[in-house]
């Protein structure tokens, strides 16, 4: 929830994320296992596959911007999920049988999410114009700044979320829903 006395640049971080979120949860409310699975082509992505990535891609990038321990390993997900992937793959071109793997019902990855959303917000809450002019990455000109970075995740996150509500929106179709 964003705080009407947040500074600017965090309330509209939280807004975004919370975007993100909103987007995520209408996706997983009444997906059971073959709507999770689908897959219009052998190739495409799951919306399981697509839900788990972009939480692990905001796992990932927040947490290296926050100087802090992936949700992934530090809360067990990793156990939890018990993928045969190696612990630090956030999916990032990935085969399509390594999407196949990505098998998890609705309320874990639920769950996943909801933590990895709590911990962003904690982050949020916590940073200042200083913290969002910091460079985390001098491989590109200009150099990635904090700001930069959380902008690319909440792209990254809105686009794989948008992508798993029009597999959800062809479940339904092939349903006959």
């Amino acid at each position: 929830m964003v705080d009407p006395t947040d500074p600017p640049a965090n309330a509209l971080l939280k807004d975004a994320f919370g975007r993100v979120s909103e987007v995520v949860h209408e996706v997983l409310d009444g997906c059971d296992e073959r709507a999770l699975t689908y897959r219009p082509d052998p190739d495409a992505n799951t919306i399981a596959w697509l839900v788990w990535y972009l939480t692990r891609v905001q796992d990932d990038h927040v947490a290296d911007a926050a100087r802090s321990e992936q949700a992934w390993t530090e809360e067990g997900w990793t156990d939890r999920f018990e993928l045969p992937l190696p612990v630090d793959d956030i999916g990032y071109g990935h085969s399509s049988d390594e999407v196949a793997v990505v098998v998890a019902d609705a309320g874990l990855l639920g769950a996943y999410f909801d933590d990895v959303h709590r911990r962003t917000l904690a982050y949020l809450d916590a940073i200042d114009d200083v913290e969002l002019d910091r460079v985390v990455d001098t491989r590109w000109e200009p150099p990635v700044t904090v700001a930069v970075r959380l902008v690319s995740v909440i792209s990254d996150c809105l686009q794989h979320a948008g992508q798993a509500a029009y597999l959800k929106g062809l479940v339904a179709r092939s349903a006959g829903a």
